[in-house]
């Protein structure tokens, strides 16, 4: 073969790999200047977890996480753009880059640490049972019996860990694991205890008998591991909306008439990323 051959093999050689290695290397997350300059920031919430996140009947996005999300885009200058995301997808989403940023009730834990970014908290949770009648007060009590949970929630972790007895009943969508408990098809429902109690409060015949389980955790905006420019932005952000008490307003907006005038906003509320 003659040299020139040789050469342009080599050449084209060196060409495959230089593409395989740019497709291989995974995007970084967009910047804060390059969310501006498109104009819109995509954020990924729930549509079906009421309060929190959920499409109202004429077709928009409503909840805490929507009313804190609308205001980042304020800030930023830029429209939002919602993208419903499922429990299980919530670290995909921004790994694929099909999302700046995700508001999806999305408790802070080490492991989902290693493969995102947590801003600064503007929640507090535990986990919470709901079950006809509040008839589960405890969860020995659900050892040998069905209990309901969404995939990919400290939830179904939780249970897996610590109760190995409880046969897990899994969803992809929170919508179905209300269904299947009006329906029937589990002993009781455990997700935040922020979510079953006001679901609870709309639905007769069924009561949270466990209102506190596991650690105090947090919910936390997350961003693309790595992306520093936009994370610097949020934190900055949730200590200025800190100062003028913006998630307690939000609480009065979104969830007060859920949770009824004697509620404690102070139980729930985080303000300036500050516990």
């Amino acid at each position: 073969m003659k040299k020139s051959a040789l050469v342009k093999i080599a050449a084209a050689a060196l060409a495959l790999v230089s593409v395989s290695s740019a497709w291989a290397k995974p995007k970084p997350g967009r910047t804060v200047a390059q969310i501006q300059k498109s104009k819109v920031v995509k954020i990924a919430v729930f549509s079906d977890k009421k309060p929190f996140g959920y499409v109202d009947e004429n077709g928009a996005y409503q909840g805490y996480d929507v009313y804190f999300a609308n205001r980042i885009a304020q800030d930023l200058g830029v429209k939002v753009q919602f993208v419903p995301v499922e429990p299980a997808a919530r670290v995909e989403v921004l790994e694929t880059n099909k999302v700046d940023i995700v508001l999806a009730n999305f408790t802070f834990t080490p492991e989902r640490a290693e493969k995102v970014d947590f801003a600064l908290p503007y929640m507090k949770v535990a986990l919470g049972v709901v079950s006809p009648n509040g008839a589960i007060t405890s969860p020995e009590q659900l050892n040998g019996k069905n209990l309901i949970v969404a995939k990919g929630t400290t939830a179904e972790t939780y249970f897996t860990e610590n109760y190995p007895e409880v046969n897990l009943i899994k969803f992809d969508l929170y919508a179905d694991t209300y269904t299947a408990l009006l329906q029937g098809r589990g002993d009781a429902f455990s997700t935040d205890n922020t979510e079953v109690l006001a679901w609870a409060i709309e639905n007769p015949g069924f009561a949270v008998g466990i209102d506190s389980l596991g650690n105090l955790d947090t919910i936390n905006p997350a961003v693309k591991k790595g992306n520093t420019d936009l994370l610097n932005w949020l934190n900055a952000e949730i200590e200025k909306l800190g100062e003028e008490n913006f998630f307690h307003a939000d609480y009065e907006a979104t969830l007060r008439d859920v949770y009824g005038a004697e509620s404690d906003a102070d139980s729930l509320v985080v303000e300036g990323g500050k516990l």
